[in-house]
């Protein structure tokens, strides 16, 4: 079955799968989703105001499908385990945001107008009581500290820096220390060369104590442990990063060694076509129980957001399904 039922929604409705993990990328979180009023409207009712449409819904419109009457739109996930508890943590649909700290209207803190493409409308906060459960993350070294930036060539400058990267990872800890039985993942792309860096630098946020050791992970694509022996552990934060050699100095699980991914950007939303990410193993390889799925375009423009986290998303879904050999 489908790792994720999305009904034409941005923000998919997420199931409990069979077999692989799916972490759903989505540049903007905004979406579209039905007509009514008090409450009971649905998504893709149409509606006048936010309080004619149900929980977890608002009231909005999407100009990139020719819908000129706001309907109900889904601004929340679906966390998978309030549908079914208990399966292993590849079992289900995690919804993940790419380049999570890449948000409209962040202030620059280096005094200069910043040049980059935004992803995010929401604050990582927001992003997480909203329903996300998984980050993807940029880190740099950049001004002694490491940094999320949203850059190129491998270096960080003070036109395309965010933020210091603790900042993020304090949110994260907190949204943890809050809700005692939530997983959360965050997949890094390491461009920070300080020795030790990233294990001081979660260290320092406070997350050390949540982490998910890489000795207990799957190795040969077995399932992961239940959703309820990771919380009874508390080993509730699985790290990855870009970096290879970093799994056996720092501890940190190298993304490609348990993750299977396809591609991203342009050629991850042409349709009917689902590649494999270069640095990843082939879609149906068996080696790995996790499946992250890409879906954003390589420059993200806002107002079309809503058109292609609709029927678009879907229909992925079922191409990269397939093309894993689960049809």
């Amino acid at each position: 079955m489908l790792a994720c039922l999305t009904d034409y929604l941005s923000l998919c409705r997420v199931t409990a799968a069979i077999g692989y993990l799916f972490l759903l990328l989505f540049s903007f979180f905004i979406t579209v989703y039905t007509a009514c009023f008090n409450g009971s409207c649905q998504v893709l009712d149409s509606c006048s105001q936010a309080t004619d449409c149900g929980p977890g819904l608002y009231c909005g419109n999407c100009p990139a499908l020719g819908k000129s009457q706001p309907f109900c739109t889904r601004g929340q996930a679906i966390v998978p385990t309030s549908i079914v508890g208990g399966l292993p943590f590849n079992k289900y649909s995690w919804l993940m945001t790419h380049n999570s700290f890449s948000i409209v209207d962040a202030p620059s803190l280096q005094g200069v107008q910043r040049l980059t493409f935004y992803n995010q409308e929401d604050t990582v906060t927001n992003q997480l009581m909203n329903g996300v459960r998984g980050l993807m993350l940029d880190m740099y070294d950049f001004n002694g500290d490491i940094w999320l930036c949203h850059s190129f060539r491998g270096q960080c400058f003070n036109f395309t820096a965010f933020q210091p990267a603790i900042n993020t990872l304090r949110e994260v800890e907190t949204f943890l220390s809050q809700n005692p039985s939530e997983i959360v993942t965050i997949v890094i792309e390491d461009y920070v060369h300080t020795p030790k860096g990233l294990s001081n630098l979660f260290l320092n946020a406070g997350l050390d104590k949540y982490w998910f050791p890489v000795s207990k992970m799957p190795k040969k694509g077995e399932d992961w442990p239940t959703v309820n022996e990771m919380v009874q552990a508390n080993h509730r934060l699985l790290v990855f990063t870009s970096v290879a050699s970093k799994e056996a100095e720092e501890g940190i699980a190298y993304q490609w060694k348990y993750i299977i991914e396809n591609e991203a950007g342009d050629p991850g939303v042409k349709p009917g076509s689902c590649p494999n990410r270069k640095e990843s193993r082939p879609l149906n390889s068996k080696s790995a129980s996790l499946f992250l799925m890409n879906y954003f375009p390589s420059y993200p423009v806002e107002t079309e957001a809503c058109k292609e986290h609709s029927a678009p998303l879907a229909d992925m879904i079922s191409t990269c399904f397939k093309a894993a050999g689960k049809e």
